[in-house]
């Protein structure tokens, strides 16, 4: 039991390692170059999932990419189309529909910090072989799986005490 809480604690701290803002700011700073805007991992995630829709995104869908809330969508839109990033458009068939797409910057922005990306997790990975970059991939989205069911559950948890004040 003993050794199990001692992975724990190491994986804790190797996590805390990874969200540490100092080689978070490196590493950004490659991916988007000195002069490239001014965007936080949020944003970055924001504007690459807007990219993947060139079409555009209806807010909703978008919301529920980024696992936020629609309002926390909507500033993040705000953002990037301030940046000139991204931009709000209406559905053809639906003018009610919002959707967000990518502007010819905001598209090209995310083609670079693919680039850069891939060529910079080549290098994050080379201590590992094949197999070793196979199992990390398996138990990193093994994890992703586990963080989203124990929040659905924690959600649930909640919803469960405010429905049982009233």
């Amino acid at each position: 039991m003993s050794e199990r809480r001692t992975d724990a604690a190491r994986i804790a701290l190797a996590w805390r390692e990874l969200r540490r803002g100092a080689s978070g700011q490196v590493l950004r700073s490659h991916l988007l170059g000195p002069d490239g805007p001014r965007l936080e991992q949020a944003q970055l995630d924001a504007l690459e999932i807007i990219a993947a829709e060139p079409d555009g995104l209806p807010m909703g869908d978008f919301a529920d990419a980024l696992r936020v809330e629609p309002s926390s969508a909507t500033r993040a839109v705000d953002r990037l189309v301030r940046l000139g990033l991204a931009e709000r458009i209406r559905h053809d068939g639906d003018k009610r529909i919002v959707l967000a797409r990518a502007t010819a910057d905001g598209a090209a922005t995310v083609a670079q910090v693919q680039r850069l990306r891939a060529s910079g997790m080549q290098r994050l990975l080379e201590p590992f072989d094949d197999d070793e970059q196979a199992q990390l991939a398996s138990l990193l989205e093994r994890l992703v799986d586990s963080i989203d069911r124990v929040v659905a559950e924690l959600a649930a948890e909640v919803a469960a005490e405010t429905s049982g004040r009233r």
